[in-house]
């Protein structure tokens, strides 16, 4: 389970100006987080784009991030929803073998009730041949998973091994760590706290800055884990306004304007979502040249 310490990154799905995949982009940006010293690689996640990609496509962008890989790095695939019956069948019917885990998300919309998502998970766990990361982010979900929730969950499914926690709560995120079995993982998933949540037990992060920037987060993490908190803030200051831009206009709006500054792919997105403005773009731009 160690292979999930330290900095997962949400990888996103890069498209040509014509909305097609850019699987050119994308071996890039895997190659640039494999050579940036980040630990695990997160597939078809939010940060993916995954709401708005067909069956096919996503099957193509698991075969090209596979490939790529090539088992440097441990993967993670997201399989999630709000249709229990739907999301088991979608974890039993998909070629789990290349990857290490699957990061599912809590049912969104339906809003159910602790005992509905224990219930969900419950589904969830007992269908999944792989280890399960939970993946809190009331944000979006428009409910919150607690953290009696999750440590029930953890202390009945062997293979519930960590939580994704992007409630961007810095208390609920240290009763997780609290109240969990010491073995269980208690991930940031909310890049401005990744850090006090480290030096607080927690086991890392999944990331969207971290993608962008994997020398610098993956190392501000690992000095975290190490407990060398000086040092660690050092770099958490030196890449925090880059953190509030990229969310600025939604993700994946802001990492892709942060990479097409870079040069590895274009920053557009597919509707609902719409480019970074060019206010926008300019801030990450000066941002990068200063950096």
């Amino acid at each position: 389970m160690n292979q999930f310490l330290g900095t997962g990154v949400a990888l996103v799905t890069p498209f040509k100006k014509d909305l097609s995949i850019d699987f050119d982009a994308l071996e890039r940006i895997v190659n640039y987080n494999i050579d940036g010293g980040v630990e695990y690689l997160v597939v078809l996640g939010t940060t993916g784009e995954s709401v708005v990609l067909t069956k096919e496509e996503k099957q193509q962008v698991v075969d090209c991030i596979t490939r790529v890989n090539n088992k440097r790095l441990p993967m993670v695939l997201g399989i999630g929803g709000n249709n229990t019956k739907a999301v088991v069948e979608e974890i039993i019917t998909t070629d789990l073998s290349d990857f290490d885990a699957i990061l599912s998300v809590s049912p969104y919309y339906n809003k159910p009730s602790q005992e509905g998502i224990y219930q969900h998970f419950k589904a969830v766990a007992e269908a999944c041949s792989k280890s399960v990361i939970l993946y809190n982010v009331p944000g979006r979900t428009a409910s919150n998973m607690t953290p009696e929730t999750v440590t029930r969950l953890a202390n009945d499914f062997k293979n519930v091994i960590a939580v994704k926690e992007a409630a961007g709560d810095i208390v609920q995120a240290m009763k997780m760590i609290q109240q969990t079995p010491d073995d269980f993982l208690v991930i940031s998933g909310d890049d401005m706290i990744a850090l006090p949540m480290t030096l607080a037990g927690g086991a890392g992060v999944i990331s969207v800055i971290g993608e962008g920037l994997p020398k610098e987060f993956s190392e501000m993490i690992r000095l975290g884990l190490a407990g060398k908190a000086k040092e660690a803030y050092k770099l958490h200051y030196k890449v925090a306004d880059s953190i509030d831009y990229i969310f600025e206009e939604g993700n994946p709006v802001g990492i892709k304007a942060l990479f097409n500054k870079l040069g590895l792919c274009n920053p557009t997105v597919r509707l609902p979502l719409i480019e970074a403005s060019g206010d926008l773009q300019k801030k990450i731009n000066d941002f990068i040249e200063n950096l």
